[in-house]
């Protein structure tokens, strides 16, 4: 039996000296809002972990934690990672209102065209304007959506200009939420993980968001109308960032920060644009499977559109110019970026 006991303990040393073997040099959390089969967290962050786990040779473990389970509130993010609460975020930029003001020339209407091409154009624009801005943070990417379109619930299709008229729409920011007002909808603002439960409760008539997200908030099913534009530009997009404490970056040694390096940047930017813009034809599909109205409006119309949306773009320049930035000058690099990327 003493040699039996003696093997035993010799095996559980054994085991034990393994696992602290194979255990990570550096654990890094990651706090983000979404649920984790939503598109980003899916198909974006879990692979970006695991790459991350895989060329550091297991030095480096990312723990994932979606929906905001280390507490808090989706606009909370930019301030946990900023402080060390946690190591990495990847959030909604207009969560914080006003914050980040220059990243706003992204969502002024019919500024985007693909989730890809924006998004490396966001980039872009990012390293010639925002880096002051972000200045707080090791920004690994920033990016955007596909084209942002509005769904709304059945007894109120929207077919037109008119259509928007009284309607009780979510948005997704400042600048959104302008927009929406100046199209004749009444904006309100909300995470949008709480757009099922106010579709359901009729506390809002539709929602705008891009198809990506529409299957992990059940859009098909609570809302099954959903219309967009003639065109190659998307009524809106939304930006996001994916972001490292500081210090969190700066305690790593030389070779686990080459790894972190090699996963940021420009072509990060791509790949999650893409993500993004797969996302979107699978939510369509399963829209159109389900046997909902896709409502797509013509070339005069969605020109009634842009004109509706002009007095925003130009209030947005005043807004930056009295902040004593140049607003033309912020919209029209915005405007050539994306441009360029969308050739």
């Amino acid at each position: 039996m003493r040699k039996t006991i003696v093997a035993s303990l010799c095996g559980l040393g054994l085991t034990l000296m393994a696992g602290s073997a194979m255990a990570a040099d550096v654990v890094l959390k990651l706090h983000q809002m979404l649920p984790p089969q939503a598109t980003i967290p899916a198909k974006a962050l879990q692979p970006w972990a695991d790459k991350i786990k895989a060329e550091s040779g297991g030095r480096i473990e990312v723990e994932l934690y979606p929906a905001m389970q280390l507490g808090g509130k989706p606009g909370d993010l930019v301030d946990q990672v900023k402080d060390g609460v946690v190591d990495l975020i990847w959030t909604v930029i207009g969560y914080t209102p006003g914050r980040f003001p220059k990243s706003e020339a992204f969502e002024l209407p019919f500024m985007m065209t693909t989730g890809e091409a924006t998004s490396v154009a966001f980039y872009d624009y990012y390293e010639k304007h925002l880096k002051d801005e972000f200045k707080d943070y090791h920004v690994l990417t920033v990016h955007t959506h596909g084209p942002g379109l509005l769904h709304t619930i059945a007894s109120k299709p929207i077919t037109s200009l008119e259509s928007m008229k009284g309607l009780k729409l979510r948005g997704t920011s400042k600048v959104v939420n302008q927009m929406l007002e100046a199209m004749g909808a009444t904006p309100i603002g909300m995470p949008v993980t709480a757009v099922p439960e106010s579709l359901s409760k009729s506390v809002i008539d539709g929602t705008v968001v891009p198809w990506e997200v529409t299957p992990s908030i059940k859009i098909a099913e609570l809302a099954p109308n959903h219309t967009s534009f003639s065109g190659k530009n998307g009524l809106y997009t939304a930006t996001f960032l994916f972001a490292m404490n500081k210090d969190s970056y700066d305690a790593l040694p030389d070779d686990l920060k080459k790894v972190i390096d090699k996963n940021s940047g420009r072509e990060l930017a791509r790949q999650f644009g893409k993500v993004m813009d797969d996302g979107d034809m699978r939510g369509k599909a399963i829209a159109e499977k389900a046997g909902n109205k896709l409502i797509v409006l013509d070339d005069a119309e969605t020109a009634r559109w842009k004109k509706a949306g002009e007095s925003v773009t130009a209030n947005w320049i005043k807004d930056m110019d009295k902040r004593g930035l140049n607003g033309t000058e912020l919209y029209k690099d915005a405007v050539a970026f994306v441009e360029k990327e969308s050739k």
